[in-house]
């Protein structure tokens, strides 16, 4: 299979979860309906700190040299991208729970499900940076809103890893198979945790605003 076409099915095969995870009520659930800067800091910065523990712990461990090469420049891009939305909050930052697209990840120990995986949280977050944009544009506040676009842009250069070490890793049917099992497990662990979190505030999390 194609990586781009593999990429695309992903995208197509979860647009459901995708199009709810990229509405205004992701946020919401984000920050469990605590709509301010620094709580979406926070949430940001919760979400970068445990990327970069999974890709750190993936590079460390993985057999596949090229895999682990990129996982640990991934873990780089995350531990940055974690330095700079913490710059923005008004104190320390303790971690908090790791988020559930985190939680699956690191149960995940074969090489072409640690690919399939990546795309998979690569591509739910894209929502969450868009969600976070959006949010700042409304702050009136362009300079944070660039932030995020700019952590966003870094999502891009994760894909074409991503494409890079699918066209390497997956050799056979039973690969990409494994790939796309995890790519849709990461986005439907993270699709979970938003539902739960809003059911549990009494929010309906299926119509998409």
């Amino acid at each position: 299979m194609n990586p781009e076409e593999f990429v695309q099915t992903v995208r197509d095969d979860n647009e459901t979860a995708l199009s709810r995870l990229g509405s205004s009520k992701s946020l919401y659930a984000e920050t469990e309906g605590e709509m301010e800067p620094q709580v979406v800091f926070a949430a940001a910065a919760d979400a970068e700190y445990a990327a970069a523990e999974t890709f750190e712990a993936w590079a460390d461990s993985e057999a596949n040299e090229t895999a682990s090469e990129a996982f640990g420049e991934t873990a780089a891009e995350e531990r940055d991208h974690y330095e700079q939305v913490t710059a923005k909050l008004d104190e320390d930052h303790e971690p908090s729970e790791v988020p559930a697209v985190h939680e699956y990840l690191r149960d995940v120990d074969d090489t072409a499900g640690r690919v399939g995986g990546f795309l998979g949280r690569t591509i739910a977050s894209e929502k969450s940076k868009e969600q976070m944009v959006g949010f700042f544009v409304g702050q009136a506040d362009p300079q944070t809103a660039q932030l995020f676009r700019d952590l966003g842009d870094d999502l891009d250069g994760q894909l074409e890893r991503i494409e890079a070490l699918l066209d390497e890793v997956c050799e056979s049917d039973d690969d990409w198979d494994r790939a796309k099992e995890t790519a849709s497990g990461a986005i439907n662990a993270a699709y979970e945790e938003y539902t739960e979190t809003l059911e549990g505030m009494g929010v309906n999390p299926k119509p998409v605003c």
